[in-house]
């Protein structure tokens, strides 16, 4: 056995966390809307952009393709978003939000911006400082080298 630390590895305490605020957000839309994560990503971003392909999608939400798919096909059955032919590449497909997936997006908003109130109040004094360095890990990557390739960045 190692004397590694998982649960304060801050890429696995990320993860957790991760998961743990999307299930809570769920939870508020479950219910009322049906909307389960990856709908709810999908429509959060169609709601800031024009169509998007697909393949832009997938990398925008951070899910694999099939769950972008067979959340898209539910989203469209729905009547929730349109899927149509990338005008510019054949092979590509374009998702936008309908008037109707607007509509829902109007009310799933509050739920988020309160979920997001409700996570900073939680955070209290140590919001900013949190937040900074957040910003700071997303904005950023640390270069790892492996074992035996030695210092390739400098």
């Amino acid at each position: 056995m190692t004397q590694f630390d998982l649960d304060n590895f801050l890429p696995y305490q990320m993860n957790v966390l991760a998961k743990q605020m999307s299930e809570e957000l769920e939870r508020a839309y479950w219910v009322p809307y049906g909307i389960r994560i990856p709908e709810w990503r999908i429509l959060a971003h169609l709601s800031q952009t024009d169509a998007v392909s697909v393949r832009d999608l997938e990398r925008q939400v951070d899910l694999h393709k099939s769950r972008v798919s067979r959340a898209a096909q539910r989203l469209e059955k729905a009547g929730l978003i349109t899927n149509s032919m990338n005008q510019q590449d054949r092979r590509l497909r374009n998702l936008e939000l309908t008037s109707k997936g607007m509509e829902l997006m109007n009310k799933l908003e509050p739920l988020a911006r309160e979920y997001q109130r409700l996570l900073l109040k939680r955070l209290g004094e140590t919001k900013d400082g949190f937040c900074d360095g957040l910003n700071v890990l997303l904005d950023t990557s640390v270069p790892l080298n492996h074992p035996g390739e030695g210092n390739r960045h400098g």
